[in-house]
């Protein structure tokens, strides 16, 4: 069935070019004609053998004389001018050839109504032409700004690094932009290469190229971001598309201290939050000691999160805030959590529970008992040694009650007791010397 579908679709467009290789407007006056059909064979023999500059003389007629005649003269004629171009080492004459490639085209626009089957082509051969010409570069990137009008994207995705390397120059040569206005036009530029790269496309080449430019102009950098951008932004913030273009050019340019990416975060993840967002929002928030702020944003971040790698990163994060704000039992909690749900976050989650144990010596002294006291100590030693952390060990131990203030009291070495206070755990004795 298949190569029945396949047969079929060839005939069809073999009839189809059949029927557009007929489709000949030949003058009525038989002079007219004939000379014509001798034009045009003339042409074309040259053009099969390469003659290109004795073909433009008989396709000059036809163009001029018999301008409907078919519309092979204008598919040919690219070829003929573009070859002609290259055959004459005289600069002057080649850029009559090259002007008349261009020139072909705008011919076959008023012709035929199918200019979005060849403004590539023609953006092809324009940006080859004119990209060193200052005068013809703003009409080049219409010939590119057209493709887009059309057809919404390239068919030759590598025409993208031609379009950066327009607007690349027409900002140098003629002071055409000023730096936002570049850095929106690679935006709508990378928009299309981003969709033809999501389609499988490789981008590799147009992405090498923007990326160069980019740095040879210096276009982005911190003061830019929080003065051009940043600027804009407060004076319009429910300007989404600015918001997003700040957020990522932060991140690219590690741009991460400014005001501008602060409110650009707050924007995007009040209105469209995702896991990413969030968590570095909140880590923002830690960043300024704005612990109370973070929280909350934090146990958003939690029901955003796609893996349990992911939530064991937010409750980590939780339990520091946790513990900046006293509350130590539920930074102890989700540095737990953390460990369950990511084993790599162990020696993390339980450094940071041996810390909250060694800073609640004074919190939880009864002064009683000197044993008990230093109990604490031993707990934390625990979770330093869960934690594998040797240098929290060795500090824990140093604190371990000694041998004479067990014998005191009467305890011995290998007996449990009780730490009490909000840690309670019960561990076992042992001593620091």
């Amino acid at each position: 069935m298949k190569v029945k579908n396949v047969l079929t679709g060839l005939l069809t467009l073999l009839v189809a070019g059949f029927a557009q290789a007929q489709d000949w407007n030949w003058p009525s006056e038989p002079e007219k004609e004939a000379k014509a059909r001798e034009y045009n064979a003339a042409y074309v023999d040259y053009m099969k053998s390469e003659q290109f500059v004795e073909a433009t003389k008989p396709l000059n007629w036809l163009l001029v004389n018999v301008p409907n005649l078919n519309e092979s003269i204008y598919i040919n004629g690219v070829t003929v001018y573009n070859g002609a171009a290259t055959k004459t080492s005289d600069a002057a004459k080649k850029k009559v050839y090259q002007d008349s490639v261009i020139t072909i085209f705008e011919l076959r626009k008023e012709q035929y109504d199918n200019e979005a089957r060849w403004i590539e082509n023609k953006a092809y051969y324009a940006y080859n032409f004119y990209k060193n010409d200052k005068e013809k570069l703003a009409e080049t990137i219409k010939d590119f700004d057209k493709v887009i009008e059309l057809n919404g994207k390239f068919g030759t995705v590598n025409l993208l690094a031609y379009y950066y390397d327009l607007i690349y120059r027409h900002y140098a040569m003629n002071k055409a932009y000023t730096k936002e206005e570049v850095v929106n036009k690679y935006d709508a530029i990378t928009a299309i290469l981003e969709a033809a790269e999501a389609n499988g496309s490789d981008v590799s080449t147009p992405a090498g190229t923007r990326d160069q430019l980019i740095v040879a102009m210096e276009l982005i950098d911190c003061n830019f971001i929080e003065n051009t951008l940043g600027t804009r932004f407060k004076a319009n913030p429910n300007d989404e598309k600015l918001a997003n273009q700040i957020f990522k050019y932060s991140v690219q340019y590690k741009c991460l201290n400014t005001e501008a990416f602060t409110m650009a975060l707050e924007y995007i993840d009040n209105n469209n939050p995702s896991f990413s967002t969030s968590q570095v929002r909140a880590m923002r928030y830690m960043q300024n000691r704005e612990y109370d702020k973070a929280q909350p944003i934090l146990e958003k971040a939690l029901t955003l999160a796609e893996n349990n790698t992911q939530k064991a990163d937010v409750h980590f994060d939780l339990a520091k805030v946790h513990a900046q704000l006293g509350r130590k039992s539920a930074a102890r909690t989700s540095a737990r959590e953390a460990a369950n749900l990511d084993a790599e976050k162990t020696g993390d989650a339980y450094t940071l529970i041996g810390q909250l144990y060694m800073g609640s010596f004074n919190d939880c002294k009864g002064g009683e008992s000197r044993a008990k006291d230093y109990s604490i100590y031993i707990a934390a030693y625990n979770a330093f040694q869960r934690a594998g952390n040797s240098e929290g060990m060795r500090d824990a131990r140093a604190r371990f009650p000694s041998k004479e203030e067990l014998f005191t009291e009467g305890l011995q070495v290998g007996q449990s007791i009780s730490t009490g206070c909000w840690i309670g755990e019960t561990v076992t004795l042992a001593t620091r010397d």
